[in-house]
């Protein structure tokens, strides 16, 4: 089974392609890219979240790096995706590598490359390593005795360190945790059994939590992404609890889900354009948006009203922050629960825009499900949703065929206009359809925004019926 890097790095099922094998060969292909492409002499970070054996393969990740003559700053712990992604800057180093599946369920397990600016790599370094990758698996080279953990860290090939401590202190400067405590706010958060367990303590330590134990099969939860049909506890004990707001983040926390103090979620899409409206108007932040072609359109409106540049790529974050590193981006993101902003590094960092989200409802003196209100009054209805269809490779087919050939209509609505920028996106009177295949799973993902939530449904069931 070939190895592929998709949207977000490559991913695949514990003990079936995702073996200490592949994974070494991958390591190798990297380290032949740091050395080729980076300043290596450097050094690279490697972290890894709470997933099944994420240590043992950060540990085999490290070994290789290291038998390639790179120097390696491994983590003592868990530790999220943004906190190895500030180390590679903060340390100057030629990049990093964390063993993470992020929200994908508990038998998958992953490995994402991040640069030396403290976010994903480019679409660019990522072929390059793939080609290195493809290489190894038509001629493997001659396998290395590899020194032992131990041995490395005696001679200083491998150096242990605590990924989340400097990263506390750096959240510390950027976020008024003051004003967040003066608000007198009830805070639930849940970190989905993922790597933000062992970090917001440290920084919110009045906040409750739940699913903040190891759990590496991920016990109740289906998958670990923070949107509203996988967090049910969380909505319970909100509506239950008197809690003002709750939060979760990811697999590998730097996705973002809020549930307001009524128990409704809060998706993405409402709050990009919350945090957007914060930076611009009480940050008084300034520069243009980036966001993929799967995020809201009231961001379009907001920045046509603003006269605010607006950059729109295909999705996945690596996108936005080529963009975040290339120009002055206030804030970009995309759908799934991931953005960053000017405050901090091109990366997506969940627990650090919950943060700033509190923040926000702290300084304005509103509610989540107050700010949440506004943002109807101001835009006009938006709904939203997406569905994740796993298939027959026949049906896939047909229904990217008939994508492609061109829909007139959808739910008896015209086509007005068509994108293919990514995947095929529809669009119709007060909404759109985007139809792509997921880059890291086995699936067709269908997205629709529109006016009601009737509109939204009956968009989503013409698009399955394509096939």
């Amino acid at each position: 089974m070939s190895i592929i890097f998709g949207t977000d790095g490559w991913r695949g099922v514990i003990a079936d392609d995702f073996t200490f094998s592949n994974v070494g060969l991958v390591a190798r292909a990297a380290a032949q890219f740091f050395k080729k492409e980076t300043n290596a002499e450097r050094g690279v970070v490697v972290g890894y979240d709470a997933r099944f054996l994420s240590n043992k393969f950060a540990e085999t990740v490290a070994q290789i790096l290291a038998s390639e003559g790179l120097t390696v700053w491994l983590t003592d712990g868990i530790s999220s995706t943004p906190q190895v992604s500030l180390t590679a800057k903060q340390k100057r180093l030629a990049g990093g590598i964390i063993i993470t599946a992020s929200h994908n369920p508990a038998e998958y397990n992953g490995f994402k490359l991040k640069a030396g600016y403290g976010g994903p790599s480019t679409p660019e370094d990522v072929a390059k390593v793939q080609k290195n990758v493809t290489k190894m698996e038509s001629a493997p080279p001659k396998s290395k005795k590899l020194k032992s953990l131990s041995e490395l860290i005696a001679a200083k090939q491998v150096k242990m360190f605590d990924a989340k401590l400097a990263y506390v202190e750096y959240v510390k400067k950027k976020i008024d945790l003051q004003a967040i405590r003066e608000a007198g706010f009830k805070v639930l958060y849940d970190p989905m059994y993922g790597s933000g367990i062992n970090t917001m303590h440290l920084l919110l330590p009045e906040a409750e939590q739940l699913h903040n134990e190891f759990n590496p099969a991920f016990a109740d939860i289906d998958h670990p992404e923070p949107m509203g049909e996988y967090l049910g506890t969380l909505i319970e004990r909100i509506k239950t609890g008197g809690f003002t707001v709750g939060l979760a983040t990811d697999g590998d926390a730097d996705r973002l889900g809020a549930v307001d103090e009524h128990g409704n979620f809060v998706d993405s899409h409402r709050i990009f354009v919350l945090l957007m409206k914060y930076l611009y108007e009480d940050r008084k932040q300034r520069g243009a948006v980036a966001k993929t072609i799967s995020l809201t359109t009231m961001v379009n409106d907001y920045c046509t009203r603003k006269k605010i540049t607006l950059h729109e790529t295909a999705v996945g974050f690596k996108h936005i922050a080529k963009l975040m590193t290339t120009q002055k981006i206030v804030i970009g993101g995309e759908e799934s629960g991931g953005l960053g902003t000017t405050l901090h590094i091109p990366e997506r960092d969940g627990i650090f825009n919950g943060l700033l989200l509190l923040e926000m409802m702290a300084k304005r003196g509103k509610t989540l499900g107050q700010l949440s209100a506004e943002l109807d009054e101001e835009f006009g209805p938006h709904r939203y949703r997406r569905v994740d269809q796993k298939m027959t490779q026949q049906k896939k087919d047909a229904i990217l065929a008939r994508a492609k050939a061109g829909v007139k209509e959808l739910a008896g609505m015209p086509v007005t206009e068509t994108s293919t920028v990514d995947g095929f996106k529809f669009f119709v009177d007060g909404g759109w359809l985007l139809i792509r295949a997921s880059g890291t799973e086995p699936l067709l993902r269908f997205y629709a925004e529109a006016d009601s939530t009737d509109k939204v449904d009956a968009i989503l069931s013409a698009a399955l019926a394509l096939g």
